[in-house]
C-alpha cells in the first residue's frame, strides 16, 4: 500500500470519526463500529477499544448489574469484639465494612480497616466498640445509572456505597473499584494473589493456595488424587462440592483437605486455606524446591 493510500484511510477513518460526534448524536453502536474500524487500522490499540467499549457500557448499565449481593457482603456486627473482628479484616482483605445492626437489612454505618490500627496494641481490648469507629454510609438505589454514581463518587470522595431495594431493604453495595473494573478490567490490589506463589506454607499441614491452581499441580504437590476430569482448577471443585460461589469464610471439607475460602468476590473463589489431616499420609505433600 502506497503512503497516499495511508494518507487516504487515515482521513477516511477521521472523517467518519468526526461525522459521529458532529451535528446531532450519532447512534451508539455506529460510533462503537468507527471505533472498531480504528483499532482493525492500527490508529487506537485493542486495549483502548475495549476501555471506550467499557465507557459507553457503564452508561447504560445500573447498580443492580454489578453490585455484590446482600447475601455475599462481607459485614460486621454491631456489638462484635475486637477479637471477634480482626479476623474478618485480615482474612476478607477487604478495607470497608458494612456494620449490621439487628439484621442486614439495618446497616447502621461503615468500619474502614485503617480505623482500627490506632488501637489495636494501645488500648484494652475490653474497652474496644464497634459503633465507636463508625462512618457515615451512603444509600442509593439499585437502579442508579453507573456512570452517575461514578460522578457521585469522584464528588464526594466516597469509595463504597450500600445498595437499597424498592421495599427499603439492602439488596447489596457497590465500590468505586466495581464501577472502574467494567471499564479497565479486573484491578489487582495488595491482597490479590500473586500468580508466581499459587501455594504457600504457614505451618505445619496449614497452606494458602490460589483458587487458579490447576487440580494436576495440586495433586502433584500434596500427593493427592483428585479427578480433573471435571474441573481444571481447585477453585472449580470447591464450588461444584459447595453448590453455589462460596462467601468468605465457608468451608468444606473434601477428602482429607479442609478448605476454607480467604477470600473472594461474586463471581469467584480466589485464595483458599487448605488444612491436612496429620493421620492421612496421603495429605503430606511432596518434597519441593522452595
Amino acid at each position: 500500500m502506497s503512503d497516499e493510500d495511508n494518507d487516504n484511510g487515515g482521513q477516511g477513518w477521521l472523517e467518519r470519526l468526526s461525522q459521529a460526534f458532529a451535528g446531532e448524536p450519532r447512534d451508539r453502536e455506529e460510533l462503537i463500529e468507527v471505533l472498531r474500524d480504528a483499532a482493525e487500522r492500527g490508529i487506537i490499540d485493542e486495549g483502548t477499544l475495549a476501555m471506550l467499549s467499557g465507557v459507553f457500557a457503564v452508561g447504560q448499565m445500573q447498580v443492580r448489574d454489578i453490585m455484590v449481593p446482600r447475601a455475599q457482603m462481607v459485614v460486621v456486627e454491631h456489638d462484635a469484639t475486637l477479637e471477634e473482628l480482626l479476623p474478618i479484616v485480615i482474612e476478607s482483605g477487604h478495607s470497608r465494612f458494612p456494620v449490621i445492626g439487628e439484621s442486614r437489612d439495618e446497616v447502621i454505618g461503615l468500619l474502614l480497616a485503617k480505623d482500627l490500627l490506632r488501637h489495636v496494641g494501645h488500648e484494652d481490648p475490653s474497652e474496644f466498640k464497634v459503633t465507636g469507629f463508625l462512618r457515615p454510609a451512603v444509600h442509593i438505589p439499585e437502579s442508579k445509572r453507573l456512570d452517575v454514581l461514578l460522578t457521585e463518587f469522584r464528588e464526594s470522595r466516597s469509595h463504597i456505597a450500600m445498595v437499597m431495594d424498592e421495599y427499603g431493604g439492602v439488596a447489596g453495595l457497590i465500590t468505586i473499584e466495581d464501577v472502574l473494573e467494567q471499564i479497565v478490567g479486573d484491578i489487582d490490589d495488595e491482597f490479590d494473589v500473586d500468580e508466581g506463589e499459587q501455594i504457600t506454607e504457614h505451618g505445619e499441614r496449614r497452606y494458602s493456595v490460589a483458587a487458579l491452581l490447576s487440580i494436576e499441580q495440586f495433586n502433584e504437590y500434596f500427593g493427592s488424587r483428585f479427578s480433573d476430569e471435571q474441573f481444571d482448577t481447585v477453585g472449580g471443585l470447591v464450588v461444584h462440592e459447595l453448590g453455589h460461589v462460596p462467601r468468605v469464610g465457608e468451608r468444606v471439607a473434601i477428602g482429607a483437605f479442609d478448605f476454607r475460602i480467604l477470600r473472594a468476590d461474586r463471581r469467584r473463589v480466589q485464595l483458599l486455606e487448605i488444612r491436612t489431616a496429620p493421620e492421612n499420609d496421603a495429605a503430606k505433600p511432596a518434597a519441593h524446591d522452595h
